[in-house]
């Protein structure tokens, strides 16, 4: 009889991670039915859904996103990872130039998260010699990632929808392994927001409708990445900033980012040089040809060139001269 299999523990998943390139490292249990913190986020989902505030974002409607249990039936636990991708430089104050959120300044974080994420479930499927399932996600499949952050110890869901670490402040990506592996838990994160309420009045277009609810359709980051339609909305034009393409006013604003940023050490998330202060004009007039050349590996590829063109030439016109 062959003898049992020696399952990785906690400390062994989690040393892994670091190794791997990872700067934070947590696990969350999965209970066999729902805890009352789960079904707490699940009903703040719901809710969010049912005022339409996902505009037209349908797959924030996928019912397992409901259910971790429905991503992998079976599972015990998932190991949430963040990684730093903060970098100092500024945006330009320069009225004829655009602004892109920080998160596409380089290297598409998909490729780089879902590269560390691999190795780590190859690694944890090798380990457990065909007795452990893994799936994993770097905001790609259907998990409230930042819930489940918070659930594993990485920091808190803020007032503004993103999750705060006290290490890195909201300047991280995060992924998860979704996992049959049954490991003891970090305790869940306590929130630190306090009485501050300075996203909600920063957001030009008071996107932040309360604590901890953001109406998508009113969000700029909404508008200019994933809104296709062929102009943006009147209510929101004014506003712009000279946002192309994202916005990351309420994470400027954060007192845990202004304390606790830090450079990133991954390379790849250093900026290409043409995303720290694009011109509106070659944005406002940009072809296949040069949005192709422009943004490849670069998660700016979402936003198509015609999208491009419409948010250039709407940040343009709060600047007629």
């Amino acid at each position: 009889m062959a003898p049992p299999v020696s399952l990785p523990d906690r400390q062994a998943v989690i040393d892994q991670a670091l190794g791997l390139g990872f700067d934070l490292v947590g696990i969350a249990t999965v209970e066999t039915d729902p805890s009352d913190a789960e079904a707490t986020v699940v009903a703040h989902l719901q809710t969010w859904l049912n005022q339409g505030h996902q505009a037209d974002m349908g797959w924030m409607d996928n019912p397992r996103r409901q259910d971790i249990r429905q991503v992998l039936p079976g599972v015990r636990s998932l190991i949430c990872v963040a990684l730093n991708y903060y970098t100092p430089h500024r945006h330009s104050a320069d009225p004829r130039h655009g602004k892109i959120s920080r998160y596409a300044w380089g290297r598409d974080y998909h490729r780089v998260l879902h590269k560390r994420l691999k190795a780590l479930a190859d690694w944890l499927t090798a380990a457990g010699e065909g007795t452990i399932q893994v799936r994993y996600y770097a905001d790609t499949g259907p998990v409230q990632d930042k819930a489940w952050a918070q659930q594993a110890g990485l920091g808190w869901v803020a007032k503004n929808g993103n999750l705060i670490t006290r290490q890195y402040g909201s300047w991280v990506f995060l992924g998860e392994l979704v996992t049959t592996l049954a490991l003891a838990p970090d305790p869940p994160h306590t929130a630190h927001c306090g009485t501050c309420t300075r996203c909600l009045a920063a957001c030009p277009t008071g996107a932040i409708t309360q604590p901890y609810v953001v109406d998508a359709n009113r969000c700029i980051a909404y508008h200019t990445i994933e809104n296709r339609a062929d102009t943006l909305p009147p209510a929101v034009v004014p506003h712009l900033q000279n946002w192309v393409a994202g916005c990351d006013i309420c994470q400027d604003v954060c007192p845990w980012n202004q304390r606790f940023a830090q450079a990133t050490t991954v390379a790849e998330f250093q900026p290409y040089p043409g995303n720290l202060a694009p011109a509106l004009a070659d944005l406002a007039t940009l072809s296949e040809a040069d949005w192709d050349q422009r943004f490849r590996a670069s998660a700016l590829r979402r936003i198509k060139p015609a999208m491009w063109r419409r948010n250039a030439q709407a940040a343009q016109q709060n600047h007629p001269n």
